[in-house]
């Protein structure tokens, strides 16, 4: 099976921490991974690598066949972010965002307009399309944010926190794009979510990841089963992390952490 993303002892350390622990992971070509794991667990260190914001301290990897230090720019083409911080600016319109990206992504002229207009449709946001983003709810900002980072049609995208501070309907307006992505496109996804719900919903396979290395690998109904009978991913994640879904780690990052979390459910309620 073709791997989108190939990662050989990806290793990052802050000072005395190491954030990432020789990690060893695969993502397949095509299929939704979530990766999971408490505060501290090294999930964004990762996802930061991979998209070349932050450099590893030792191993490598490779994402859409392109090596993330040797091939930075080509990994940057091939790729989508939607972080867990707001990427759009509420003092434009959607349009405009949507247009502010297509001159980023250096679409060619003559495709900006339609790739916008279909990106707009996909998203449900055809007549909020000149509204400005302020006005929007956090369902609607997050789909216009999952719209720019899919305007250049990247072969994986990022999803950090996809749905941090969504009410229940938005939320479920989220899981709907994502599986939309991933039906017409082929989209390879790898999202991070505190919900286990979520990756339940979601995700054809799962990494857990504690203290920096990764713990377990599987489908979520696997990893389910291996904590026991009758057991769910929520079961699944206190057993392999031992510790229960919200509770701190002790690890470095965790005021940061929290304080993103709750900076952007407020500006997404």
């Amino acid at each position: 099976m073709a791997v989108a993303i190939q990662i050989e002892h990806l290793t990052r350390r802050f000072d005395t921490v190491t954030a990432v622990n020789a990690l060893d992971l695969e993502v397949r070509t095509g299929e939704v991974f979530g990766l999971l794991g408490p505060n501290g667990a090294g999930k964004t260190t990762t996802i930061k690598m991979l998209i070349t914001l932050l450099p590893p301290s030792g191993g490598t990897a490779r994402v859409a066949g392109y090596d993330i230090l040797r091939e930075a720019r080509l990994v940057r083409r091939s790729i989508g972010y939607v972080p867990q911080l707001l990427s759009s600016d509420g003092a434009l319109t959607a349009r405009e965002n949507l247009m502010t990206s297509a001159r980023l992504y250096h679409l060619p002229m003559a495709e900006r307009q339609p790739r916008i207009d279909e990106a707009l449709t996909f998203t449900g946001l055809e007549g909020a399309a000149d509204r400005l983003v302020r006005t929007f709810s956090g369902g609607m900002i997050r789909r216009l944010e999952i719209a720019q980072a899919m305007l250049h049609r990247p072969e994986v995208l990022f999803l950090d926190e996809p749905t941090v501070g969504l009410d229940p309907i938005a939320r479920r307006a989220v899981w709907g794009h994502i599986r939309d992505l991933r039906a017409s496109e082929g989209t390879t996804i790898l999202l991070t979510t505190h919900y286990m719900d979520e990756a339940a919903e979601l995700c054809n396979r799962v990494g857990i990841m504690h203290l920096g290395k990764l713990v377990a690998l599987g489908t979520p109904a696997e990893l389910a089963a291996q904590a026991g009978p009758g057991k769910d991913l929520d079961d699944a994640f206190s057993y392999f992390t031992g510790a229960e879904l919200g509770e701190e780690s002790e690890q470095g990052g965790q005021y940061r952490d929290v304080a993103r979390t709750r900076r952007t459910a407020r500006r997404l309620g």
